[in-house]
């Protein structure tokens, strides 16, 4: 008895040395050279969708963040979280990229106000171990981190800006970070912000252009955006472009603005804010 083996480039003949009732075994088989090329140069040209995990350490006036970078893999999530949580570290959540990434392909992080970031490129390829990370030096505290992810071709594969209020965690590291002689803020974990930032994506999916036109003009009514901001949105004609740019500039004004749009949206369209298990909240619109 033989098996016969379909390749895309032709086919071929294995012996077979056992048979039970559900199986055939075959103990030498062999292996085409053509096979092992063409499924080498193919890894090359695959697209994953890809996590994104960042951490910060706040010690004194430097920032240690930390931004992981790997193909999906919910093992891989884990063990990331474990080895964090083994140093004390806390997850601030980001986007997640929205477009997959081509395997194999390298890219670097850069974020303006660090003053080191190592290693300077990450390559994307599966890992048995904890996946590989950037790690950064900032040697300032108290700002907005931004953050920009470029490819191979060194276009902008990804960015966000992480506020000050989401990585001071409580009054002893908002003191030190900010300075003698300036109020201590509260922790700010479950802020309106975090609420909002966490629900990007599914806003940007879900939301439908009726309720993003009346989203706009409350934000107006209500002093979140002005006019000049309105109108640089209202000529966007895709609908997801014109979601994020909506929900990216409210993020960037603060808790008192998200609180405001989130209100506006339980009144706009309560089924969406169900969806997205955001509730409204003690500020008035």
């Amino acid at each position: 008895m033989k098996i016969l083996h379909v390749e895309e480039h032709g086919v071929s003949l294995e012996e077979v040395h056992e048979v039970t009732r559900f199986h055939a075994k075959i103990l030498h088989p062999k292996f085409s050279a053509i096979s092992v090329i063409l499924s080498y140069i193919f890894s090359w040209n695959v697209d994953v969708h890809c996590e994104l995990m960042l951490y910060l350490t706040v010690m004194k006036e430097t920032l240690i963040p930390r931004l992981y970078l790997f193909p999906s893999n919910p093992g891989q999530i884990q063990a990331v979280e474990q080895q964090e949580k083994s140093q004390g570290s806390s997850r601030i959540l980001i986007s997640r990229p929205e477009q997959s990434f081509k395997l194999n392909s390298s890219f670097r992080l850069n974020i303006p106000c660090s003053t080191t970031i190592n290693p300077p490129r990450i390559h994307l390829i599966h890992r048995d171990a904890t996946p590989s990370f950037f790690r950064a030096v900032v040697k300032m505290t108290g700002v907005d981190i931004e953050m920009q992810l470029f490819s191979d071709d060194e276009r902008i594969a990804w960015k966000e800006i992480v506020p000050t209020d989401e990585y001071i965690s409580d009054i002893r590291s908002t003191s030190a970070v900010l300075g003698a002689g300036r109020p201590a803020q509260r922790s700010l974990t479950g802020s309106t912000k975090l609420q909002l930032r966490s629900v990007r994506t599914e806003f940007v999916k879900r939301v439908s252009r009726p309720v993003l036109n009346e989203l706009l003009d409350g934000l107006l009514q209500h002093t979140v955006i002005n006019q000049e901001e309105m109108e640089s949105v209202k000529v966007i004609a895709e609908r997801a472009e014109k979601a994020r740019v909506i929900i990216d500039m409210v993020l960037r004004k603060g808790n008192e603005s998200c609180s405001r749009m989130i209100n506006l949206l339980g009144e706009l369209d309560p089924c969406l804010c169900t969806e997205l298990q955001i509730n409204s909240v003690g500020v008035p619109t």
